[in-house]
């Protein structure tokens, strides 16, 4: 009887101490995986930026495209708090356009906070009533012939009898027409440079592509990954060069474009691609 009831007692004392270390144990695994309160890890920035990189004052509005992943802060510096991240290929919109401390203020999801403008690349930007002129200038263009040394084109832009022919291999091509032009040609009607250049169907030619390269009052340098809505991109080497207006898309891969690209194609509108030889110009007040 006596053993009986020690017996019962031990069993008893045993199970209690088994639920006890079970209950300990459950309580960790709670407390690991529901913690009362950690902040938010951001992502990793390095330190050398990239080559697809926004800087300058932008227009508020544009939209940026995140190349990695990239913090959004709640200040202009990497000590203040992360707020989120911004994953690859997202976008956001550009709240302020002067940066501080190369961060700019922008709206991700509904979320405000400042971000790294060298994580970026320029996606569009709210264009202006000038560059649309300029714009629609390109699109009247569009369909003319090559012509060497030339800028003349219809607001109308051109049909059977009038876009012209370009034949053999510039500069010493042969053009029957009347209207056309080549790619600098072309481009100082778009910008309308100098100022005096207003009529499409005055022939004008003011510019080569080795003015373009250079910078002055009317234009000047950017860089490739603020492009925007009629800017130009341009190259020259060895005396040879090519200038384009672009229209969108990604200034270092993919973008559509206008410009009087050569003899056999003309004046076209389309998609292409430029390799680091071409730099990124805009005109002066777009």
């Amino acid at each position: 009887m006596v053993a009986s009831s020690i017996r019962a007692v031990v069993v008893r004392v045993a199970s209690v101490a088994v639920f006890g270390a079970f209950a300990s144990m459950v309580a960790c695994v709670a407390s690991d995986e529901f913690p009362d309160s950690e902040a938010l890890r951001g992502a990793d920035e390095p330190v050398e930026s990239s080559s697809h990189a926004v800087s300058g004052t932008l227009v508020v509005g544009s939209t940026l495209r995140s190349t990695t992943n990239v913090n959004l802060r709640s200040g202009a510096t990497t000590s203040a708090s992360v707020l989120r991240v911004v994953p690859t290929g997202a976008t956001v919109t550009v709240v302020q356009g002067a940066p501080s401390n190369g961060f700019y203020q922008v709206n991700h999801d509904g979320l405000v906070g400042w971000t790294s403008g060298a994580y970026y690349d320029l996606v569009t930007v709210p264009s202006s009533p000038v560059i649309e002129a300029g714009m629609s200038k390109a699109q009247s263009a569009m369909g003319f012939g090559y012509w060497w040394g030339h800028g003349r084109f219809l607001p109308e832009g051109p049909n059977a009898s009038n876009k012209g022919q370009c034949s053999g291999s510039c500069p010493s091509c042969t053009y029957v027409g009347s209207y056309g032009g080549d790619c600098s040609g072309f481009v100082a009607k778009v910008w309308t440079v100098p100022s005096s250049n207003t009529n499409l169907a005055t022939d004008s030619h003011p510019y080569s592509t080795a003015d373009f390269h250079g910078s002055n009052s009317q234009w000047g340098d950017i860089t490739r990954g603020a492009v925007k809505r009629g800017d130009a991109m341009v190259y020259r080497s060895g005396g040879a060069g090519h200038i384009f207006i672009y229209s969108s898309g990604d200034a270092w891969g993919t973008m559509y474009t206008y410009e009087c690209k050569g003899c056999a194609a003309g004046c076209v509108y389309g998609s292409r691609t430029a390799d680091s030889s071409y730099k990124a110009i805009r005109r002066t007040g777009w």
